[in-house]
């Protein structure tokens, strides 16, 4: 039996604006100006942490514990203000066999909170997000721990949009499909050694098996 582990951001949602807006939200509560949305989206995917230290910048550490709080709080009430998931993105789910879960960097209760939201949760019965293991991506702890709620595979193949999503992969020794419409780009998630792409959500089944042989 294969199984299949997803990211969040970026491969099976669209939620940059609810989350750079949630972060210029928290620049302005410590006193900051805020910052182009595209800026910001580039700060996404290793988790609220770094997300905040990156958006604060590193001049200014004694804002982060201020500004997170108030990202955390702010994105909470605001997370599914315009996220859904991508194009096609259910209806590949659908497709897909085998046991399926989630693993983000994402803190685990606004993962759960999206996704159950969105109408997921029957796909995904297994979310592993920020806060859920003491590492997160690209440290496997925490694909090994959604694995272990899965019925016993043989072969694992994880989707991702970015160069963390791929070095997660290689570091737990699974195929990898990067997708084309998050954060990466083919040459960026080539150099990190992927070799099946899926450009848009109709050719992710296809993408997965091809992953399955590499």
């Amino acid at each position: 039996m294969d199984a299949t582990l997803f990211d969040l951001d970026g491969t099976l949602i669209d939620s940059f604006l609810d989350i750079a807006r949630s972060a210029n939200h928290a620049r302005s509560v410590v006193g900051l100006s805020p910052l182009p949305e595209k800026v910001i989206y580039g700060y996404v995917g290793e988790g609220a942490q770094r997300l905040i230290e990156r958006t604060v910048g590193p001049d200014r550490p004694e804002l982060v514990p201020a500004a997170l709080a108030a990202w955390r709080e702010h994105y909470e009430a605001h997370c599914l203000d315009t996220t859904r998931p991508y194009p096609g993105i259910v209806e590949a789910l659908e497709k897909l066999p085998g046991p399926k879960a989630l693993v983000t960097n994402k803190p685990g209760p606004a993962a759960r909170k999206v996704v159950e939201a969105l109408g997921l949760s029957r796909f995904l019965p297994v979310i592993v997000g920020g806060g859920d293991v003491a590492n997160r991506k690209p440290d496997p702890e925490g694909c090994r721990l959604a694995l272990s709620q899965l019925p016993k595979v043989e072969r694992v193949v994880f989707v991702g949009d970015s160069v963390v999503d791929a070095q997660t992969a290689a570091n737990g020794g699974y195929g990898f499909v990067g997708v084309l419409w998050g954060m990466g780009t083919r040459e960026t998630l080539s150099a990190c050694g992927a070799k099946a792409f899926a450009e848009s959500a109709e050719e992710l089944p296809a993408a997965c098996a091809a992953a399955r042989l590499t």
